[in-house]
């Protein structure tokens, strides 16, 4: 069982920044696809942020794209999201997540919020 531990997160005001970061001690990040995910009140959980195994590949959600950017440190085995021009929008609890396999299988997942290792979540609150 992988325990992911969530780090970051909190209040800004509209146009700031914020860093997530996710790790899974014990495990190398290099062993698993990660990502992103947020459910704000009211919403179905998405999928935010993804990337690969190997660190190499990404993926965003649309509404995200260009704002945000999903990273593995394998150096700090973690995997880091960075927020930047942030929106009301954004508010939600923000999840990282762990999967196992290959890109296809594991983007799959993602798109469907699917991955079988979750973090508690972190609330980000973004203020107009």
């Amino acid at each position: 069982q992988v325990q992911l531990v969530q780090s970051g997160g909190g209040s800004v005001q509209a146009g700031g920044s914020l860093r997530l970061s996710c790790a899974a001690p014990g495990y190398h990040m290099t062993s698993y696809c990660m990502g992103w995910f947020r459910q704000a009140p009211g919403k179905e959980r998405e999928g935010v942020a993804f990337i690969d195994s190997r660190g190499r590949n990404t993926h965003y959600a649309d509404s995200v794209k260009g704002r945000f950017t999903i990273s593995q440190d394998n150096g700090k085995n973690t995997v880091a999201l960075e927020m930047n021009s942030l929106k009301p929008e954004d508010t939600a609890v923000y999840y990282c997540a762990a999967d196992i396999g290959v890109e296809d299988y594991c983007y799959r997942k993602w798109a469907n919020s699917a991955f079988i290792y979750w973090a508690p979540g972190t609330q980000v609150n973004v203020s107009s």
